[in-house]
């Protein structure tokens, strides 16, 4: 497989990457989608570190980053980082989506233009242009560690980030998960989760 191939990797939910991945490499919770109905989004990550009260190298990434990519960023929550044409101008370089560790505003037209962005929540004030930094270094995402080029899975299950070193055992590992549950029926699975859960109730002592 290719890690040029996205579509791979959206073939399947986070849940499902959660038998390849440990915890760490699954953002918090507080960064979800910021407008309902967002489809899970897949791609190496272009990574971006902002300053505090600023979002100059944002507006930077988005003339530098690939089609294909997905900016992920970390920030603070205080001033948005981003609003309504820099999302319509990143929609129209083809680049996937934003992961933001902060705030964005005109939160309307993003969801209009149907552009993903995922981050911790909206606020109308917007950071200055004051700071550089430089691009695709390691940034702190979520609380996860991110690399330039880690894939990058994200809907409203959670986000997942893959090493790119262990992309393709990762993905393997998923699908084979995710074909394995696609193949039984919820009578097949209560079975088999049934017994599970009593013979370990029983090695741990359980009495009704």
């Amino acid at each position: 497989m290719s890690l040029s191939t996205p579509s791979l990797f959206a073939s399947v939910s986070p849940c499902e990457y959660a038998d390849a991945l440990p915890r760490e490499q699954f953002m918090d919770y507080a960064i979800k989608p910021l407008w309902q109905g967002i489809g899970r989004i897949a791609g190496p990550a272009f990574t971006v570190k902002c300053a505090p009260g600023d979002h100059l190298m944002l507006h930077a990434a988005i003339y530098r980053a690939n089609p294909g990519d997905i900016i992920v960023v970390e920030a603070d929550d205080k001033y948005a980082v981003a609003g309504g044409n820099v999302c319509a101008i990143a929609q129209q370089r083809g680049i996937t989506g934003f992961v933001i560790d902060g705030v964005i505003r005109d939160i309307a037209e993003t969801r209009e233009n149907k552009f993903p962005v995922f981050g911790r929540g909206v606020t109308p004030k917007p950071g200055a242009k004051k700071c550089i930094a430089p691009l695709n270094q390691p940034i702190l995402c979520g609380g996860v560690t991110v690399n330039a080029g880690d894939i990058i899975v994200a809907d409203e299950e959670g986000i997942a980030v893959i090493p790119r070193s262990e992309a393709e055992s990762a993905f393997k590992i998923a699908k084979a998960r995710a074909d394995k549950d696609a193949s039984m029926t919820l009578s097949q699975w209560q079975e088999q989760h049934s017994e599970k859960v009593e013979s370990t109730l029983a090695k741990l002592g359980f009495t009704d």
